[in-house]
Parts: C-alpha cells; sequence; structure tokens
C-alpha cells in the first residue's frame, strides 16, 4: 500500500481571521491565544507521527509566514484555494495520489501522533475512517482513495451536528469504516470552557 498522506487545513491565528466564533463570545484576542494554542498542539501531533505530511493553508499569504516556528519548516505548503469548505476539501484530495488520505483541521487539542497512527493502520483495513467529534462534525476522516470514488464532500452541512454523517453518506453503500477516539472540537466559547473543566479535573 502506498504511504499515507496527511493533509492539515489549518488559518494562521490572526485576529479576525481564525476562531471567529469562539471570538464572538470570548473577544478576538482570547480567540487568537486559543487558536495559536490548538494549532501548536496539532503541529506538535503532526511532528511525532513521522507521516508524509502538507499543509493546506489559507488565506494565500500564510504560505509565506513562520509563525515563530509552528509551521513545521520541513512540511510542503499549499494553498487551499478559493470557495467553500467542500471545494477547497475536494482540491486536496485531487491533489492527492491514489492511496490512504488523511484530513485534519487544527480545532482539536487532544489530538496526538498516536491517533495519528492509528488512523493511518485502520485504512490498512479499511476504506475509510472518521476520529468522530463530540458536536456531531470529526476531527479527522481518511479515505484510501481510488479511480472511481464519488465526490466525498458534496452537499455537506458543514459545522453542525449532522457532518459527520453527511460526508459518510457520500461514501459507496459498501464502504468498510472504522471509527477512532471521539475527541472535543473547540469551536466557540462553551466549547473552550468545557474542554478546560474536563483538564481540570
Amino acid at each position: 500500500m502506498r504511504r499515507a498522506r496527511l493533509l492539515i487545513f489549518a488559518k494562521p491565528p490572526r485576529m479576525g481571521l481564525a476562531k471567529t466564533r469562539l471570538a464572538a463570545g470570548m473577544g478576538r484576542t482570547e480567540a487568537r491565544r486559543i487558536a495559536h494554542f490548538t494549532l501548536a498542539r496539532t503541529m506538535r501531533a503532526v511532528r511525532g507521527s513521522s507521516l508524509d505530511a502538507a499543509l493546506y493553508l489559507a488565506p494565500d499569504r500564510a504560505l509565506d509566514e513562520t509563525l515563530g516556528g509552528i509551521w513545521p519548516p520541513f512540511l510542503p505548503r499549499f494553498s487551499q484555494g478559493p470557495g467553500t469548505l467542500t471545494e477547497r476539501l475536494g482540491k486536496g484530495l485531487a491533489d492527492s495520489p491514489n492511496g490512504p488520505v488523511l484530513f485534519i483541521g487544527t480545532d482539536a487539542p487532544d489530538i496526538s501522533a498516536a491517533h495519528l497512527r492509528c488512523a493511518v493502520r485502520a485504512l490498512q483495513r479499511h476504506d475509510a475512517v472518521f476520529g468522530p467529534a463530540e458536536d456531531g462534525g470529526f476531527w479527522l476522516f481518511g479515505v484510501n482513495k481510488r479511480p472511481g470514488l464519488p465526490p466525498l464532500f458534496d452537499n455537506v452541512r458543514w459545522s453542525g451536528p449532522h457532518t459527520l454523517a453527511d460526508v459518510r453518506a457520500n461514501l459507496p453503500s459498501s464502504a468498510r469504516l472504522a471509527l477512532l477516539q471521539t475527541l472535543q472540537d473547540v469551536d466557540d466559547r462553551n466549547d473552550w470552557k468545557r474542554w478546560s473543566q474536563n483538564k481540570l479535573r
């Protein structure tokens, strides 16, 4: 099997750009701090996984930023491109060769290198893998790309309780699916409060 490719979809932790829903409840400065925190933890997991990874960044000017080393210099960088999330994820999949392809964002602070390696192992025995999020979305999606695969991101209701189910419905009915550990995404003030409280227990 071809080596798995990991696509990280990210934005720089800049006020007014990242974590806009969080900023609405906590202010732009605190949202930027949390965005920086979750991004750094995601990059740490990626570095520890030793996977063939690439950064898909927005906006395009982020391609030239270093963020004090948070964007690992050894990771190739690509533009997410214009359009909706459906179109941008579709571009990442189209850019990738046939074989295992994994997608992650930077909203799940508990993501680890072990989670990423587990996803790769799951794709050795399954057609697709999800890392479910508590809100009905997912912190990871992986698929064994092959010729004839249907559009996987069409008609998906993003950022809501139906996101994972909608992507799953786009997979062939015969697809063998694997589920990883459920993690919490941090999208708004309530998410951050719940995650922080759980860490203090």
